[in-house]
C-alpha cells in the first residue's frame, strides 16, 4: 500500500459556456462563482482543467500531478494504457443545461489520438434534475443515412434527422463515441466520461457566442466519426446487482472504459469495500450523508460530492449516516 495515498476529495473546476446558468446553485445548493456556470469538473486531470485535492496532506495538488507521482498505485493495473499517455482515464462532471447544447459528436480513441492527441470520448449521463418536458437529442431518426444527413446539413434542415428523447429525473443515457447528441434546456446531469475534451459541433442552433460571432463547426471531422447505426436509442435499462442487507444496487453502464453502478444505502448497514491494485473507485454521493472509513481518519461525503479511492488503498467501509443515494464508478476488467 502507498501510505501517502488516502480517499481523495477535490475542488471542482467551473466552466463558463453560453448554455449554462445558475441551477447547480439553485437546485443542488452548490456555492458558485459569479457568472453563467455550465459545467463543474469534479474529478479531472485533463490539461484543460485539473481538479486540486481538497482534503488531507495532498490538499492543493492537481490530480495530474498525483498521476505522475503515484502512477499505477493511484489508478490501478487496468489503466496502464492511460498512464502510458500521461492521463487519468476518466473525467466526472456536473452539467447545467439552460439552453440547448450544440448538436455534436465525439471521436473514438483511434481517431482522437491520430487527429487531436487526445483520448476518445464515450460518456454517460445520470439525470439529476429535469424540468417538465425536458428533452435531449440521442442518435438519428430511422431512415437517416450519410447522404440524407449531408443534404439536410446543406439545406439547414439537420433538425429533421435528429432523434429527440424526453427524459426524467433518474434516467440514464449512454453515449458511445460516434453518437450524435445534445442536452436540452431544463436538465442537470452527472456525466461520467473518458478523460477527453474533444467535441465536433455539427449544428449550434444559429446562435452566436459571447464574442458576438458564431461558434465554429467541425463538419468534416464530425462526418468522419458519426456512428450511423445509432438509430433512435433510448434510456438505459438498469440491471439489479447483488448488494447485501440494507442496500439496493443496480448496474447502469458497463463498457471498456468504465462501469457505473447506482446504490441506495440505509444507515446502520456499512458497505465493506476493497481496492486491490486492479482499479481505483469513485464514489459520488447524490443525496444523503455518508463517510468512508479506512486505516486513517474517516472521510466525509456530502451531497453532489465525489471521492476517489486509490487503487492501492486496500480495505475500506462506506457508512451511510442517513438514507443515501450514490454512484460507484471504476474501470472494469476484461
Amino acid at each position: 500500500m502507498a501510505t501517502e495515498l488516502y480517499p481523495l476529495r477535490f475542488r471542482p473546476v467551473y466552466r463558463h459556456y453560453i448554455w449554462g446558468g445558475r441551477n447547480l446553485e439553485r437546485v443542488l445548493g452548490r456555492p458558485l462563482p459569479p457568472g453563467r456556470i455550465a459545467e463543474s469538473w469534479e474529478i479531472s486531470a485533463h490539461p484543460h482543467g485539473q481538479t486540486p485535492v481538497a482534503n488531507g496532506p495532498l490538499a492543493g495538488t492537481p490530480l495530474g500531478d498525483l498521476v505522475a507521482r503515484f502512477g499505477v498505485e493511484l489508478v490501478g493495473q487496468r489503466s496502464r494504457r492511460a498512464l502510458e499517455l500521461g492521463r487519468f482515464p476518466l473525467l466526472v462532471k456536473l452539467l447545467d443545461a439552460n439552453r440547448w447544447l450544440s448538436v455534436q459528436v465525439h471521436p473514438d480513441d483511434e481517431y482522437a489520438l491520430a487527429h487531436e492527441q487526445d483520448l476518445g470520448k464515450t460518456e454517460m449521463w445520470v439525470v439529476l434534475h429535469a424540468e417538465p418536458g425536458a428533452e435531449l437529442i440521442l442518435g438519428l431518426r430511422r431512415g437517416v443515412d450519410p447522404a440524407r444527413f449531408q443534404q439536410a446539413l446543406a439545406e439547414g434542415q439537420i433538425e429533421s434527422c435528429l432523434h429527440r428523447l424526453q427524459v426524467h429525473q433518474g434516467d440514464v443515457i449512454f453515449v458511445p463515441a460516434g453518437t450524435v447528441h445534445a442536452l436540452g434546456p431544463g436538465l442537470i446531469v452527472a456525466e461520467i466520461q473518458q478523460a477527453s475534451d474533444t467535441t465536433y459541433r455539427l449544428y449550434d442552433w444559429g446562435r452566436v457566442g459571447d464574442d458576438g460571432k458564431p461558434r465554429p463547426l467541425h463538419l468534416r471531422k464530425a462526418l468522419e466519426v458519426i456512428d450511423w447505426g445509432q438509430v433512435e436509442p433510448g434510456p438505459v435499462s438498469p440491471q439489479p446487482l447483488e448488494s447485501g442487507t440494507g442496500h439496493r444496487a443496480e448496474l447502469l453502464v458497463r463498457c471498456p472504459h468504465f462501469q457505473t453502478e447506482r446504490w441506495w444505502m440505509d444507515p446502520g448497514h456499512g458497505l465493506p469495500g476493497e481496492t486491490d491494485d486492479a482499479t481505483f473507485q469513485i464514489w459520488g454521493l447524490l443525496s444523503g450523508r455518508a463517510q468512508i472509513h479506512w486505516a486513517g481518519e474517516p472521510v466525509p461525503l456530502e451531497p453532489t460530492s465525489w471521492t476517489l479511492i486509490p487503487a492501492s488503498l486496500g480495505k475500506f467501509t462506506l457508512e451511510p449516516l442517513v438514507s443515501s443515494h450514490l454512484l460507484r464508478v471504476f474501470v472494469p476488467g476484461p
